[in-house]
């Protein structure tokens, strides 16, 4: 099966399937500790944030997905689009198929016409950096659409499960060094739905990483993707909850922040604005989300997407008065209250 078919796969039971977690998030464990005297004005709230030096409206990453099959395109511009709009940031879909297929190259390359001064993330999976790319596919994977950083998604389930799956993850952490050395832009690092250890993320620091995004369990499980595509043998239905929920990777990496020049995005069933918030006060600079946004725009176009996000904002506004904080950098653990 083509890599062009299979992403057109993926997008499509991604937004019309039961592809979720069946364990959560971790968000629900925590409420907010209400402040009776917040002293702010609700139009006092700013709303913006950093990431890699960038101020945005929002602290909200259209997270990759996709690119390279023909309806992309389409949704590429949208997203594209919206976050010029919006002063967001968004990554394109794996580049793999590009590098390989160079008719896909517009796919993706179309997002500059969209959004010129955007932030835009160029993305390349783990599995295809051990031995590093060459010097000429990195050109090739950041001229396309002009990128700001560089995504490397880590997707070692998906790989396994997956029928066509390279299986072959030996040197991926040399090859994010070798790409951190010669692509002259920063470099993310993010898994695609099953998160990242502390472990994994000091060897991330330790060669340079500039982003951890920590992509972890409650949102897309891709192992539940790949078990519903037609495959050659039995779906591995034991895998499909495999992984660490989103805020047991945030509890594990934002303490790694205190000795370490790095910055953390939370992602991984990222659905509203309280997961936002939450998200914010367990550690995270930022925040990712990728599912919700697709099935936004397959639904209703741009006016979809623009209604989803503002509603967020309102509630975000909302919400930080109501604990007191004016932006923000204000919100952290004190904030938040566990529940039994």
């Amino acid at each position: 099966m083509s890599i062009q078919i299979r992403k057109k796969e993926h997008v499509d039971l991604s937004v019309t399937r039961d592809v979720f977690y069946s364990k959560k998030t971790g968000f629900e464990r925590y409420d907010f500790v209400h402040n009776a005297l917040p002293e702010i004005n609700l139009d006092e709230i700013d709303l913006s944030a950093f990431l890699l030096g960038r101020e945005f409206s929002f602290p909200l990453f259209i997270s990759s997905m996709t690119g390279g099959y023909s309806e992309a395109g389409a949704v590429n511009e949208v997203i594209a689009a919206f976050c010029e709009e919006e002063n967001l940031p968004f990554g394109v879909g794996s580049q793999r198929v590009m590098l390989e297929n160079p008719d896909q190259i517009p796919s993706f390359s179309v997002v500059r016409k969209h959004a010129p001064t955007a932030f835009i993330a160029a993305n390349i999976g783990g599995a295809q950096l051990p031995g590093g790319l060459n010097k000429e596919n990195i050109t090739i994977l950041i001229e396309s659409i002009r990128a700001d950083c560089i995504i490397v998604h880590l997707n070692p389930l998906q790989e396994l499960i997956q029928p066509e799956g390279d299986t072959r993850f030996k040197g991926i952490l040399e090859g994010i060094f070798f790409l951190i050395e010669n692509s002259g832009l920063p470099v993310i690092v993010k898994e695609t739905g099953a998160g990242i250890s502390a472990d994994t993320a000091n060897k991330l620091i330790g060669i340079g990483v500039k982003v951890i995004d920590v992509a972890g369990a409650g949102g897309t499980s891709w192992a539940k993707v790949e078990n519903l595509r037609e495959r050659q043998h039995e779906p591995m239905h034991i895998f499909d909850d495999w992984g660490i929920p989103t805020v047991d990777c945030l509890r594990q990496i934002a303490p790694l922040k205190e000795e370490n020049n790095f910055e953390l995005i939370s992602s991984g069933g990222i659905r509203g604005s309280f997961d936002i918030l939450k998200s914010i006060a367990l550690g995270a600079d930022f925040t990712a989300t990728a599912q919700p946004v697709i099935k936004a725009i397959i639904d209703g176009g741009i006016e979809a997407l623009r209604s989803l996000v503002n509603q967020w904002k309102k509630e975000s506004k909302i919400a930080l008065t109501l604990v007191g904080c004016s932006n923000f950098s204000e919100i952290n653990t004190k904030h938040l209250v566990e529940t039994k």
